[in-house]
Order: C-alpha cells, then structure tokens, then sequence
C-alpha cells in the first residue's frame, strides 16, 4: 500500500501521525492528551491504513491536524509562555458566549487559526530541544 507520509489522522480521541523512518519503514506518533507530547505508537497503523468513514478514524489534512492537535492541548494547564496563548484563545471563546454570539468573526477565526500554528511550532521546538538534552521552557502541570 502507497501512503504519502507524513499522514495526519484522528484516532478516537487524539491525534496520530504516520511517517516514515530513514529505512523506509512506517513509524507512528500520537497525541498524548495528558502530556502533549506526541509519543511514538505503531499499534494504530494498521487500523488507520484501514479505516472506513464509520471508524473513529479519520484522514485530516495537515492544517486541520495542527487545529485538532491544539483545541486537545489547550486543554491542558501549565506553566510558560504556549500556556498564556492558550489562555488567550479561551478568552475569545468566553467573549463570544458572553455576548450571545454563535461562531467567531472571519478575523477572530484566522486569529485563533494563526495562534494555533504557532503553539504547534513552540510544541515542536520544545520537543526538538528537549531532545538535544536542554532543559524544557515549558511544563504541563498534572489536574
């Protein structure tokens, strides 16, 4: 089977990327909703390759991945900056519902899209420096 990689799907109730290492091989990554940190897991590959449209499962593209991704992760509390552009993200959400409004406007909407890209990036850089052996800039606290 022929898979562009990097794929991005909904699994359940988080996120799952599917790529491929040096040699070729599938490799995958999900969303840890407690942490998250994306964690390496093969185990849904199979079913995601597989996946009908009656699954829990399904094909995202990458910009609606990064959404996902983030409305999961803003979920969670913590400490450092990626914390307070959650926290702004919030208050829009509070300002609509205060003031009886059904969806945002185009430009709050593209505010909360541009936010969203760049809390993913800060996950990313963490990950990357966390990696090299630096110590994190950021920490999710335990609710």
């Amino acid at each position: 089977m022929m898979v562009q990689t990097p794929a991005y799907f909904k699994y359940y109730g988080s996120t799952f990327v599917l790529d491929t290492d040096s040699e070729g091989n599938w490799v995958g990554h999900r969303l840890n909703t407690d942490t998250g940190e994306f964690e390496p897991d093969n185990s849904p590959i199979v079913e995601v390759l597989l996946a009908t449209s009656t699954s829990d499962v399904a094909v995202l593209d990458r910009d609606r991945f990064i959404w996902r991704t983030e409305e999961e992760r803003g979920r969670l509390r913590g400490d450092g900056p990626v914390f307070a552009l959650y926290e702004t993200i919030d208050a829009m959400y509070e300002q609509k519902e205060r003031e009886g409004r059904k969806s945002f406007t185009p430009e709050e909407r593209a505010l909360i899209r541009s936010i969203r890209r760049r809390t993913f990036k800060m996950w990313e850089e963490e990950a990357a420096r966390r990696a090299a052996g630096e110590p994190p800039t950021f920490t999710v606290r335990r609710t």
